[in-house]
Parts: C-alpha cells; structure tokens; sequence
C-alpha cells in the first residue's frame, strides 16, 4: 500500500468551503498559539547566553542558525559550567539528532517540494513534528507546520535578542515561568493521544518516570531521549504477559494439559 493510500483524505480538503474554512482557521490559531507561547521561551536563552558570556551576536546568531532549543540550552550550559567548545558542541549535536528522525517521519506526509525542503528541515523541530502529526490529512499537516515553524522561529529569534541585550534587567528568567511553556504545550498535544488506548499511557508513564530519574544524574535534554526507552519496555512487557497467558489454563498448552488429562481419565473409567 503507497503512503497516499495510507494517510486519510491525502491533499484533500474537508468536503465543502464552511468546514474547510473552519478547519484551516482553527489550525492556524492553535499553531499561533503554539509558535507565540514556545517562542517567548527565547528570553530565557538569550539571558542563558549572556551568562555563558556569548555577545549577542553569537547568542543571536545561535539562535537563528542552529534554531532547536534543547540544543542551544545544552550548548551555553556546557560552556558556562567551563566544559571545552568541542565537547558543548558535540553534546548539542546529538541532542539536536532526534530532529532527523522527525524528518524521516514527515517526509512522506508532508511531500514538500525540492526548493522547501531545506527551509522545512530548518524548522523541523519538537513542536513543529507534534504540530503536523496530529493534523488529519497532508493539507492542514503542511499549515500547521509552516505556520508554527514560522511564528515560532520569528518570535523565539526576537526574544533571544530582547533576552540578550536585556540580561542585566530581566534578571533570573526561571522566576517568570517561562520554562513551564513548553512543557505546557507537549502536555496539550499529548492529551489526545492519551485518550487512544491502555498502551499509549503506559509508554507514557513509563516514559515520564524515566525521564524524571534520570534528570537528577543525567545533563539537560538527554533525560528526554532516555525516555524513547518506555516504548520498547511496554512493548516487551506485554508481549511477555501474552506469552505467559498463552502458557496458561486457557492458552495452547493449558489446552493440551486439558486433552491429555481427560484422555487419561476416559481410560481409567474404562
């Protein structure tokens, strides 16, 4: 079956102007808010920056090259904590690694042209993969990635300026609560996906309580990657229990055991 066959309503809008008009007006306003709400968490990294003793072109110039926050935050903490350039860059690397499997993902669904997709790759980031995976069809996927990429990366490069030039005077970013954003948002996207069954939960329970353990010893943003560990964990688990319900009374070999004790009995009675 090809990948068109696969995704509902491929390149189609909903059926009639009104609903098409809704639904890419409420994709619009969710990817906004999503861009606005995640972008102003570049104050932080612009106060970050100044603390690691960036300029703020450097810290500017990180933000719009390299343009994925986990990265950019483990990178001016390495550097702040005195770890040397080569080892805080290989860590951002590989923490900003993920976004290619994202890319890997989304190919297929958003089926960009040769001239997007360099721009697309740049904006291949956390919130613009849950963004287009949660939309029903490849139009409104391609919306709601262009536009939280878009919206997000004007306003996270806009407050990494503000955050910059203004370090001295915003003082301590975490008091303002903007590290609580993003957290919010993924918890807002995931919700639905929660919904769909016992095994999502489970992975991501499982998921959370590794992620939280590991913080305590592990550095920023690989606590997140570890998490990718509850999906084979839940997966593994239930197939063992399946394994061991299949070895029970009511599973192949319980049948047989049964077979074998009545033919038994049928023998002793004759």
């Amino acid at each position: 079956m090809s990948v068109e066959q696969d995704l509902p309503a491929v390149g189609e809008a909903p059926a009639g102007p009104a609903p098409a008009r809704k639904a890419t007006a409420a994709v619009v306003r969710d990817s906004l808010g999503i861009g606005l709400t995640v972008g102003v968490s570049g104050l932080a990294f612009g106060v970050a920056g100044s603390a690691a003793h960036l300029s703020v072109w450097q810290t500017c110039a990180l933000s719009l090259l390299v343009f994925t926050g986990a990265s950019q935050f483990a990178l001016v903490s390495a550097l702040a904590a005195g770890a040397a350039l080569p080892a805080a860059v290989l860590g951002a690397l590989f923490l900003g690694a993920r976004n290619a499997f994202y890319g890997l993902r989304l190919g297929p669904r958003l089926e960009l042209s040769r001239l997007t997709r360099p721009f697309a790759a740049h904006l291949m980031i956390d919130e613009t993969a849950a963004v287009a995976l949660t939309q029903p069809d490849r139009r409104t996927a391609r919306l709601g990635f262009a536009v939280t990429g878009i919206s997000l990366f004007a306003t996270w490069n806009l407050c990494t300026l503000a955050g910059a030039l203004g370090a001295d005077a915003l003082g301590d970013p975490a008091v303002y609560g903007l590290d609580a954003a993003g957290p919010a948002v993924f918890l807002a996207l995931l919700a639905p996906r929660l919904r769909e069954g016992a095994t999502e939960l489970k992975v991501a329970a499982v998921g959370a309580v590794l992620a939280l353990a590991a913080t305590v010893v592990l550095p920023t943003g690989v606590p997140v990657l570890l998490s990718i560990a509850a999906v084979p964990i839940v997966l593994a688990v239930g197939r063992t229990r399946e394994g061991d319900a299949g070895d029970g009374p009511d599973g192949p070999a319980g049948d047989g055991l049964a077979t074998t004790a009545g033919r038994a009995g049928k023998e002793d009675l004759g």
